[in-house]
This record gives structure tokens, C-alpha cells and sequence, in this order.
């Protein structure tokens, strides 16, 4: 074998000790666990783009907001379940000026992060009918969100959104939600992994057949805004985040602060109800909450039973960053930008090596640089590239995972990496390539 920037041995032995094979069918925390295991025992540092966390500070104004809030005494107080007043009020005004959707402060409920409110979304709208128990993923998508349908006993069902772009994604849909199971819709937008951003006519179609069958969309906004060829930093100017909230009265919107604010360690994020649901009556529900009202099965329903309440001082940070982002006196996207120009270094030099960008257009123009991309080798499956890749010093996840069609692919996360790394990236990718010459 040729040498290899990591020592194969290592390598080997952490991947044999951890028992999954090839390692590129791990998860994405377990990958972290067999990349942080080799960094320790060899002392090397990696290229790690296997999971998405944010590479730049926390927002000032947050992390200022929540100590004073913790010297005010909070800490020792629950916070009202509903959430604190300020956050709600701020949170309403930020989806009026950056979606151009108007909701009451009431339709804004806060989350311990979108994880648990995609959590809670599922135990209420998969329990509004006992007909249908099933969530319909747009994929590729955030594998997790399946894994809580599984433990939830939901059914779920997917397919690949790049393959039915366009007018496509009308008959494709109507197809699926014909067998009936289906209570809910998820996809993020942009899409994780693949990047791709859903125009406005596919929103449009997205609502109208949440209409005409009755289902709720739950559309996950982790990367709210960081469509970086359009400027969408302006509040109250068009052009606004793309939303299906447009489209239909049946939604659910999940609000991150972790990437698009840098708050991912608070775990504090927003559910958006749309007012069409949240004082609808649901009967079904009485089979697992005190109301059949949906606004009161989520909040004293599922979100009590979760975590009675998201953490008091970090939605005293949040208000406080919604209401400077809505004041237009701190522009978040300018800061996350970074992720785009960093993804378009990255990109050119996965390129310049023999490695191909698989979801590499949007409709009919080249993806967004942003928090992630697709990548692929010719010769390899995904899986098998994500584990010969380790001994490169490199860490991705395969699309596999995410349900993608395209298994010869992996998902790359630029936010780890810093720029002073590009050289040792490109150093490496270099090896790799004289490694696995591709045939002329």
C-alpha cells in the first residue's frame, strides 16, 4: 500500500474497534466518534466536514442578552411553556418582515432547537387522524428527522426531490399522497444535504396539494436565508425567504437559530404555527392529549411532555437577536456568507481532483455555494468513499444516509473548516488522486 497522510494501521484499527463496515455507513455522530479517535491517537488534525455545526461565533447580541437575563435571576424560574412575551412578539414580527406572512405572537411557540420541535410536530399533526400516520420526506434529507418517525411508530415514505423538479414535482407528489397514509410533508429548504432551493412555482405546488388533501406541511428553515445569490437580508424588502406559508393555511414552520445565528450550542429555535391549524380541532386527538385543539395539543401536549419549556435565558438571547435583525441593525447573513465563499474555494478544488459535483444544478442554474455540497469519485460508492477517504485525513458523510438516490455520493459541511486548512485540503486531495488514478 501507499503511504497514506494518516497512518493506515490507525485507521484500521479505530474502524475494526468501532465494528462498522464499510465506516461510511456510520451515522453521522458516530463518524465523529471515529474521527475524533483517530485525531486523538495520532495527533493529526482532520479536514472535518461531516457534521453541520457552525464554524463562526455565536451572535454578540445573544450571548449579551442571556447573561444579563441570567444575572436578572432567570435561571431559577420556569419560563412560561407558551414562551416568554418578548421572544413571541419578536419572533411574529421577524416571519412578517423576512417571509411576508403574517401570524400572532400566540402562533409562535419556542423549541429546545429544531430537533425537538420537529419531534413535537410529528407526535401531534401524525396523531391527528388515526386514517393517516405517516410523514412524506422530500429527500435527500437530515436522516435524524426518519429516526424519530421510527421511534415515534410513524410510517414515512421518500423520494428524490432532484429528480422531480419543476412541473415534475406535481404529478409525483399526487402520486404518493394517493396511497393515503400521509398526514404530513417535511423538506429543508435550502436542502440538506444537496443544497438545492425550491423556487416559488414548487412551493406553490407543494401547497395547493397540501390543500386539496388535507396534509400539513412541515418545512424545516435551518439555513434560514443563506440562499446567497439574493440578497434576503433586508427586513421588510423583497425578495423574502421562499415559504410555502404563502400557499397554504396548513404548515408548520421550524425556525434553527444554530446556523443561521451561530446559537446551535443553546439549543433554541421557534415553531411557527400557522393560524389556520393552531385553533383547528382535531377529534383524534383526544386519544393522546387533553384537547382536540391543535395550537393546545402541541403546546400543553407535546411540548410539555418534551421539555415543559425551552431554556429561559437562551429565549431572552433569541428575542434579542430577532429584535436587532428585525431593527436592521445586525444583518445575519453577511456574517454566514462566509459558508458560501469558503463552499466555492472548497468546491474548486474537489474539482481539481477528479471529484465531481453530484447535486450540481437547480433547475436551470448551478447550485448556491453555501453550508454544503455533494461530492463523488469516480469507482467508488459513497460509503466505501467516505471510509478511504479517513485515511486522507478527510471526514464527509454518504448520502446513503440521507435518502438520496445518488449512494455514489457524499455530503460535504464547509463550516469546520478554516481557511489557513485549504492547503493541507488541497495537499491531500492531491495524494488521493495520484492514489486512485482515474482511467483517460
Amino acid at each position: 500500500m501507499k503511504p497514506t497522510p494518516i497512518a493506515a494501521s490507525i485507521v484500521d484499527q479505530v474502524i475494526d474497534e468501532f465494528g462498522i463496515h464499510p465506516a461510511g455507513k456510520a451515522t453521522i455522530r458516530e463518524l465523529v466518534k471515529i474521527v475524533n479517535d483517530i485525531e486523538k491517537i495520532t495527533g493529526e488534525e482532520y479536514i472535518r466536514m461531516e457534521m453541520g455545526v457552525p464554524g463562526l461565533d455565536p451572535t454578540f447580541v445573544g450571548t449579551e442578552a442571556e447573561m444579563i437575563a441570567l444575572r436578572q435571576g432567570v435561571a431559577s424560574k420556569y419560563p412560561n411553556i407558551e414562551g416568554i412575551a418578548s421572544l413571541k412578539e419578536e419572533a411574529a414580527r421577524f416571519i412578517r418582515l423576512f417571509l411576508d406572512v403574517d401570524v400572532e405572537p400566540r402562533h409562535c411557540v419556542p423549541t429546545v432547537g429544531s430537533m425537538m420541535g420537529g419531534m413535537a410536530a410529528f407526535m401531534v399533526v401524525n396523531r391527528s387522524d388515526h386514517n393517516r400516520t405517516g410523514t412524506l420526506f422530500l429527500d435527500p434529507g437530515f436522516p435524524v428527522q426518519k429516526q424519530q418517525c421510527l421511534v415515534l411508530g410513524h410510517q414515512y415514505g421518500s423520494f428524490d426531490l432532484y429528480d422531480y423538479r419543476g412541473d415534475k414535482l406535481h404529478d409525483k407528489m399526487v402520486e404518493e399522497i394517493e396511497k393515503g397514509h400521509y398526514s404530513s410533508i417535511l423538506y429543508s429548504n435550502p436542502n440538506n444535504p444537496s443544497w438545492i432551493c425550491l423556487t416559488e412555482k414548487e412551493l406553490q405546488i407543494i401547497g395547493e396539494i397540501a390543500e386539496k388533501y388535507d396534509v400539513t406541511v412541515i418545512e424545516d428553515l435551518a439555513y434560514f436565508g443563506m440562499d446567497f445569490r439574493k440578497d434576503l437580508s433586508q427586513p421588510g424588502v423583497p425578495p423574502f425567504q421562499p415559504t410555502v406559508a404563502r400557499y397554504t393555511s396548513n404548515y408548520l414552520l421550524l425556525i434553527s437559530s444554530s446556523k443561521a445565528f451561530s446559537y446551535a450550542g443553546q439549543r433554541i429555535g421557534m415553531m411557527i404555527i400557522s393560524p389556520g391549524i393552531f385553533e383547528r380541532h382535531y377529534p383524534d386527538l383526544k386519544r393522546y392529549y387533553s384537547s382536540e385543539k391543535f395550537g393546545h395539543a402541541m403546546v400543553y401536549g407535546a411540548l410539555y411532555s418534551l421539555s415543559a419549556g425551552a431554556t429561559h435565558t437562551a429565549q431572552h438571547a433569541l428575542a434579542a437577536i430577532f429584535r436587532a435583525v428585525n431593527d436592521g441593525t445586525y444583518n445575519y447573513v453577511e456574517e454566514v456568507r462566509e459558508y458560501g465563499e469558503k463552499a466555492a474555494v472548497m468546491k474548486a478544488l474537489f474539482k481539481q481532483y477528479g471529484f465531481r459535483i453530484v447535486y450540481d444544478m437547480d433547475l436551470d442554474e448551478p447550485i448556491a455555494d453555501g453550508f454544503y455540497f455533494t461530492l463523488s469519485y469516480p469507482g467508488f460508492e459513497g460509503s466505501r468513499l467516505v471510509e478511504e477517504l479517513l485515511y486522507y485525513g478527510i471526514s464527509a458523510i454518504s448520502l446513503e444516509i440521507t435518502g438520496s438516490t445518488r449512494t455514489e455520493g457524499l455530503r460535504a459541511c464547509v463550516s469546520q473548516v478554516r481557511r489557513d486548512q485549504f492547503p493541507v485540503l488541497e495537499e491531500r486531495l492531491k495524494r488521493f488522486y495520484e492514489h486512485h488514478p482515474i482511467p483517460e
